[in-house]
């Protein structure tokens, strides 16, 4: 069974850089996409970027596109989140999720999820 854990989250200032990574165990890292999502308070899980299974296909959300970068290091079986020029409407709980080959931009599409890590961006 796949498993997920992120880490990295934090409080950060307004403009600040924070990096949250993904560890996957339990299964082929290399056969998996993996996706980042965030949840506010009251709104909907929405997509932020997502990277395939071999890294030649990564797309983002227009809201977090030239600020935010998902990359992922097949050897240590993460991937990671860059975050940066933080905004305090970046703040939400962000989960990383995993599904196999292509990445699919709707909850959804992942049958894999993280518990979350909390990202707070004060003004």
């Amino acid at each position: 069974q796949l498993q997920l854990v992120e880490s990295g989250g934090g409080l950060v200032g307004s403009g600040d850089s924070l990096t949250v990574s993904c560890t996957i165990s339990g299964g082929s890292f290399t056969s998996y996409a993996v996706a980042w999502f965030r949840q506010a308070p009251g709104k909907e899980r929405e997509f932020v970027s997502a990277i395939n299974y071999n890294g030649r296909n990564r797309v983002q959300a227009d809201s977090v596109k030239g600020r935010f970068a998902v990359s992922r290091d097949n050897a240590k079986k993460t991937s990671t989140l860059q975050m940066n020029n933080l905004k305090p409407e970046d703040t939400a709980i962000y989960y990383c999720a995993a599904k196999l080959l292509e990445v699919g931009r709707d909850v959804g599409d992942y049958g894999a999820w993280g518990q979350g890590t909390q990202v707070t961006v004060s003004s």
